[in-house]
């Protein structure tokens, strides 16, 4: 894909993005460099559409996928009727037809109705096929937790239990913008080359996020990279991102989505105190990045999973299953959401992880 961009497609490349390259364009956030990747995807994939509840003429509630329709036309990037199960529908016949769909499910909240098109018909048409035909297909989810002030449970939703037990689905959580492009080209991939069918969850707490630390230090923004760079930053699926913190050596945070920017910054505070930590960005939710979580738990051999989903069914029971059966033997904490459906308001932090409760968590482990 970057020969191709960098070499024959590269007038085109320019034309779609009138002139105004995405990697010339200064740091982006997390929806801009989404909406960069899949302006790139569809000049790559001549068969990639993108459709779903108001992702042509308005861009996305988020504006993450804004301008797509007007650079690649109302063919290729269209609005659909307000009914998930006829959304990922679509995408099954799409994908049997040879073309490359990526259908947005507005929320995930609005996913559980229509999952069974994932579960019992499209991730499945390979293993009962016995690989003659494919369903590839790229799903995009906007979902988890921690929007300020708006939501509720079905705007909030940190349910992803049922997309976990689906055999050989790939779920993707990016929390960065650079991994965010990155793992976008993976997922395309993978379903253009393998048939997968991806879905990929973009949090939508962090889609405009720009600073991490401190307001105005712009930490949690990105270059978008050209074509001659897709390699070196290539994200390839079931592999994580580690962060070293401090010295790095005390001990070992394993997360994603929200996670991420929160336990960073829980990390400062504990570096602050002469802790020095791993934050594992685990990247890839199925399949897990079952290496990479073990050998970076054994390097301080103290390990705290912290888990945005919920504490029964979330993330966080398979990061510890995966500990024990790589033969992981230190002290292991998880600090996960309550069994809870998301409420409006300042009491969603009566149920979310906190800050707080992950340098908790951390001290709490440490003085075992």
């Amino acid at each position: 894909a970057a020969t191709r961009a960098g070499g024959p497609g590269a007038a085109a490349r320019a034309d779609v993005f009138g002139g105004r390259l995405p990697e010339a364009g200064g740091p982006l956030t997390l929806a801009q460099s989404i909406n960069a990747a899949l302006a790139d995807g569809m000049l790559d994939h001549p068969g990639m559409v993108v459709f779903g509840e108001d992702v042509a003429a308005r861009g996305g509630v988020y504006g993450v996928t804004k301008g797509l329709r007007d650079r690649y036309g109302a063919a290729r990037v269209f609005d659909t009727l307000l009914d998930e199960t006829s959304i990922l529908g679509l995408g099954l016949g799409a994908g049997l037809a040879g073309l490359l769909p990526v259908p947005e499910i507005q929320y995930l909240a609005y996913l559980h109705n229509a999952e069974d098109q994932l579960r019992g018909e499209a991730a499945t048409m390979r293993f009962f096929s016995s690989g003659a035909f494919r369903n590839p297909m790229v799903v995009r989810v906007p979902g988890l937790a921690y929007q300020e002030g708006f939501g509720g449970h079905f705007h909030n939703d940190n349910s992803l239990a049922v997309l976990r037990d689906v055999p050989g689905l790939v779920i993707a959580v990016p929390a960065r913008p650079d991994d965010a492009a990155a793992m976008v080209r993976t997922c395309l991939a993978s379903a253009a080359v393998d048939g997968s069918v991806c879905v990929l969850v973009e949090p939508i707490a962090l889609y405009h996020t720009r600073d991490l630390y401190t307001e105005g230090d712009g930490e949690w923004l990105a270059d978008y990279v050209g074509p001659g760079a897709w390699a070196a930053g290539h994200a390839p699926v079931g592999r994580a991102r580690v962060y070293g913190v401090g010295s790095a050596e005390d001990v070992t945070i394993v997360t994603f989505g929200n996670g991420v920017p929160m336990s960073l910054r829980a990390a400062a505070t504990l570096a602050d105190e002469g802790i020095g930590s791993r934050v594992v960005d685990l990247r890839w939710i199925a399949p897990l990045p079952v290496a990479d979580i073990v050998r970076e738990a054994s390097v301080t051999g103290r390990v705290l999973v912290v888990d945005e989903t919920r504490r029964s069914g979330g993330v966080g029971e398979g990061v510890l299953a995966a500990l024990v059966d790589g033969g992981f033997v230190g002290a292991a904490r998880r600090v996960a959401s309550v069994d809870s459906f998301v409420p409006l308001g300042p009491a969603a932090r009566e149920v979310l992880v906190t800050e707080d409760a992950i340098t908790q968590g951390a001290r709490t482990l440490l003085a075992r």
